[in-house]
């Protein structure tokens, strides 16, 4: 349960995550003007690895690799697989159609997180799940899509990788004490390690190194990778996974506008629709978390 002090930490937390992954996805776009998708996946891993691992130097924290088996294994899946299933993804597709298929995430999550986890989700929280998922729904339009089969299988297909993931690490903090900075920076540096390989086996075009790609790896690496992933286990390991996956439907809410802004398209009425939902349902999960702190705070 979340201590007082995560009762206004927590919200902040999955604001600035909606708000920088939200807007990432339109940078990832951008950035594949300079980079193709592969290359562009290992450099802003390798620049997020580099970035963790001087935060722990700095920090005075030991580099030591806890729990390799497990580590290696959330590396892949949620780096590896993740960063390159959804770079391709939004080759084939728009920056926020992708992002929106991509956090089709808590659904995953929701069913993989009762059998293995025994998260369970009880009364007022059904409330919030259906209605986030509603709005989810609505703005995936699976009746009405424009992009590519191939895209959306990607899509899927990374958001499952990403689920998979959430629950290997809420699994791996429920058996033993792992430090969260080093856990991050240790998947990020294992999971980048494949995907430097696929850049160099798979024939691409050359990065191009200009000023403007420098800039949004910059970010990518250091602030929507390096840091938000941190701050993604931080939250992870304070609230359920479910919980947590649904939190940050946020993102794709951002994502679209984003995109819609930035190309001058109108909403539909079926995303107007959905973000309301979405904002319902994260509102409604904030009501409850509220709710249960001051139950705990009167014990």
């Amino acid at each position: 349960m979340p201590s007082n002090r995560d009762h206004w930490l927590l919200p902040l937390g999955l604001f600035i995550l909606s708000v920088t992954w939200g807007y990432a996805w339109v940078l990832s776009k951008q950035a594949l003007d300079y980079a193709p998708p592969f290359a562009f996946a290992a450099e802003r891993s390798i620049g997020g690895a580099l970035a963790l691992l001087v935060a722990l130097k700095l920090a005075g924290r030991p580099l030591k690799l806890v729990a390799p088996g497990a580590t290696l294994a959330i590396g892949l899946i949620q780096i590896t697989c993740f960063m390159a299933l959804s770079t391709w993804a939004l080759v084939e597709g728009g920056p926020g159609k992708t992002a929106v298929l991509i956090f089709t995430m808590p659904i995953w999550t929701l069913l993989l997180a009762w059998p293995i986890l025994g998260e369970r989700i009880r009364g007022a929280q059904w409330l919030a799940a259906a209605s986030t998922l509603t709005g989810l729904l609505l703005i995936i339009e699976p009746w009405n899509m424009y992009t590519s089969l191939f895209s959306k299988f990607l899509g899927v297909m990374a958001a499952l990788c990403w689920a998979i993931g959430t629950v290997l690490v809420k699994r791996l903090r429920a058996r033993q004490p792992v430090d969260l900075l080093s856990l991050t920076a240790w998947q990020m540096l294992l999971g980048a390690v494949p995907l430097v390989l696929l850049a160099v086996v798979v024939p691409e075009h050359p990065t191009d190194w200009s000023a403007a790609y420098i800039g949004i790896l910059a970010f990518m690496s250091v602030i929507s990778t390096a840091f938000c992933w941190w701050l993604w286990i931080i939250l992870l390991d304070r609230v359920p996974a479910w919980e947590a996956s649904l939190s940050v439907l946020g993102t794709p809410v951002v994502a679209i506008i984003s995109a819609r802004l930035l190309m001058g398209e109108d909403f539909s009425s079926g995303e107007v629709m959905g973000i309301l939902l979405i904002g319902t349902g994260l509102a409604l999960l904030s009501v409850i978390g509220w709710a249960a702190n001051r139950r705990s705070a009167m014990k």
